[in-house]
């Protein structure tokens, strides 16, 4: 697989953090990095879904997680070659490849055994045992193909048989008993210059003549051999070199070892080490889902880095991001988050601005950089700013948020005020969704005094359906509490009209009982003017948990 580098956003994500995973990616492409792909976490809101749709921009690309597979280990190509293919051809591809292994496969490119030099060697000696008749599948065509024979007459060339060699030694009548005692069509006899003998093959109707050291069948012969359905071949080499040669013509597939299983190409690095462990190469070959080889695996792959690298926008801190983060180089991080505990093997570009949303930082770079954006990608960037700060009313709106807004509504022609309308009103239909998939919209997790809490956010355009659903809400917050083990989980329900917001909450008692915020309910709180879980909620949260640890 080639390179690639995901720029990805946080596990739940929000529209700031998709918004901002394709534009970036767009300008890491135009900056250079062809290989720049965008990519998700999780499940889009309906929010999300709206923008993507509305502006006609494609999702990044979903990724559930990144834990260690093999298509992440592949590089380059890797040759392989049909199971008709003659033996002699196919180890040639394997000398000039500088292959160990050959992956041999159908017609349709799909797997069937693999040629190493383990299974070549044990095979070929059932060819050439001296105390056993050799026999071995092959046609004319593939014989012209691996002697370099010259053809003078060829019947029936594409079809196989079972050959049997005779090498013409004997006096001719002792010769033309020994023929007798050979199946006619499967046999494969080997001549010199002399005619008696020669003639003696064809009127036995075997299967194929072969003159060696480039001695040619006279016409009369050749006549006689159309007549009696016998090929007729010219070796340019010795006798000895022609056998040799003949029993490399067979196909390859009677050369490959079936023991040896393939992996997909989707297969975790755990099962491809199984794999290894049983191929006697210590390779196996790599299939996509319909079975067709896209590569090879070995064991020097393991000890090598991934093909994968990762940028990280709208989040600094590993428990948000996706799952198997820990074992990719992550070469940049673009956020407007607090900055957590991330640490890295290498040097890494590290812009983290007090802005109220990433897609504002990422604009400005497109403007530091003078590159052009797209109208498409401008649109979405201006619904992540004004998404991520609640139409520019959120506390951790700043100046620098409003003039790229502005800017990105000169570019598109887009009225803010009634594009904030219609992004929020396709928020609204969050609240209608089942209450386990409600509280992992947006949902991220903390730290917080060694405690494991999480947080999600919804927009809505009135919380009465939700107080309507409180019972549903608090019970999914149990049950995710109780299966995460978390300390604390939480949904922060913001109405996007009223500028004020409702926390439904499952926590450890001695949390619940220091909350100072009104209750609406059991287990569900106002949050009169509180809109940003980020500047505003959470700096509460953690202090709570700390004093209720204490």
């Amino acid at each position: 697989m080639e390179r690639r580098v995901y720029v990805i956003g946080h596990k739940n994500p929000d529209t700031d953090s998709v918004v901002a995973a394709a534009a970036y990616a767009e300008l890491k492409r135009e900056l250079g990095m062809a290989e720049a792909r965008a990519a998700r976490a999780g499940a889009v809101n309906p929010q999300t879904e709206y923008i993507f749709d509305r502006f006609e921009v494609a999702l990044p690309e979903f990724l559930p997680d990144l834990v260690p597979r093999v298509e992440f280990y592949l590089e380059g190509t890797t040759p392989t070659v049909l199971d008709v293919t003659p033996l002699w051809e196919a180890l040639a591809i394997m000398g000039q490849a500088e292959r160990k292994v050959l992956p041999i496969v159908d017609k349709e490119g799909r797997y069937r055994s693999m040629l190493h030099y383990g299974a070549f060697a044990q095979n070929i000696l059932t060819k050439i045992n001296p105390h056993k008749k050799a026999v071995f599948p092959t046609s004319v065509g593939h014989l012209l193909k691996t002697i370099q024979a010259q053809p003078l007459v060829v019947v029936n060339g594409d079809s196989f048989f079972k050959a049997r060699i005779v090498v013409a030694a004997l006096e001719s009548e002792s010769f033309r008993d020994h023929l007798r005692g050979e199946p006619a069509e499967n046999t494969l006899v080997l001549v010199g210059d002399r005619e008696d003998v020669q003639r003696i093959a064809i009127e036995a109707g075997v299967r194929v003549i072969i003159a060696t050291n480039g001695y040619v069948v006279s016409k009369e012969l050749r006549d006689l051999a159309q007549e009696k359905g016998v090929s007729v071949l010219v070796s340019p080499y010795d006798t000895s070199s022609t056998s040799l040669l003949a029993i490399y013509s067979t196909p390859v597939w009677t050369m490959g070892d079936d023991d040896i299983a393939a992996v997909k190409v989707g297969d975790s690095l755990r099962s491809a080490k199984a794999a290894l462990a049983a191929s006697p190469s210590r390779s196996v070959p790599v299939t996509d889902d319909d079975g067709r080889v896209v590569g090879v695996f070995d064991e020097g792959d393991l000890i090598k880095e991934p093909n994968i690298e990762v940028i990280l926008v709208d989040h600094n801190e590993l428990s948000q991001a996706v799952e198997g983060i820990e074992h990719y180089r992550i070469l940049e991080v673009i956020d407007h988050h607090r900055i957590g505990a991330l640490s890295t093997k290498y040097p890494i570009t590290f812009i983290n601005r007090v802005v109220g949303s990433t897609s504002t930082i990422i604009t400005g770079m497109y403007r530091e950089h003078r590159i052009p954006i797209r109208k498409p990608i401008a649109s979405i960037l201006l619904c992540g700013i004004l998404s991520d700060t609640l139409g520019l009313k959120s506390a951790t709106t700043t100046d620098v948020d409003r003039e790229s807004a502005d800017y990105l509504a000169d570019i598109t022609n887009l009225e803010i005020g009634q594009l904030v309308t219609d992004i929020q009103g396709s928020a609204s239909a969050a609240a209608r969704m089942p209450a386990g998939d409600m509280i992992r919209l947006d949902m991220k997790e903390y730290a917080a005094d060694g405690e494991k809490i999480t947080v999600s956010q919804i927009e809505v355009t009135s919380t009465d359906e939700l107080l309507e659903r409180a019972d549903l809400i608090v019970s999914a917050l149990k049950v995710l509490r109780t299966q995460g083990g978390y300390y604390l989980s939480a949904l922060m329900a913001t109405d996007v009209t009223e500028l004020t917001s409702l926390l439904f909450i499952d926590a450890d008692k001695n949390l619940l009982a220091l909350l100072g915020y009104p209750k609406v309910r059991d287990e569900v709180y106002l949050l009169k003017d509180i809109l940003s879980r980020k500047k505003q909620l959470m700096p509460t949260i953690f202090e709570l948990v700390e004093k209720a640890k204490a």
